[in-house]
């Protein structure tokens, strides 16, 4: 007599697509799925994987602490691309210039800040 295996508990369950029904995403998943399917960059992935998470799994990047992170060496000339929400920090009285790619941010920062958009990127 055999035993009989639970197999409920074996798929991986992720998320194929995103749930939201906004056409401006749509658009960018399929740049990005094209773009993650064609070439061999694991940045194309993983920011594809991130464009289908839910609103509670994509918290939002603070001002303060996107600068301290493009702040570290070997960061001088590379653009930050942040799959969420750019939220204003009123602490910071003054913004080094940055290249910014956001998919949500403040329309205009008191220092200067404006989120372009995904394929835009600004200089701030």
């Amino acid at each position: 007599m055999g035993v009989d295996i639970r197999h409920n508990k074996d798929r991986k369950v992720r998320r194929k697509e995103p749930k939201s029904q906004d056409i401006y995403l749509r658009l960018l998943v399929k740049l990005y799925r094209f773009l993650a399917r064609r070439t061999n960059s694991t940045f194309n992935q993983v920011v594809l994987k991130r464009l289908f998470m839910s609103r509670t799994n994509r918290p939002p990047l603070s001002l303060s602490r996107m600068i301290r992170k493009m702040k570290l060496p070997g960061r001088e000339n590379k653009t930050a691309v942040v799959v969420g929400t750019i939220t204003d920090d009123v602490r910071i009285l003054e913004v080094p210039k940055l290249k910014v790619s956001g998919q949500h941010g403040p329309r205009v920062h008191v220092s200067g800040l404006a989120v372009c958009g995904w394929l835009p990127s600004c200089e701030l």
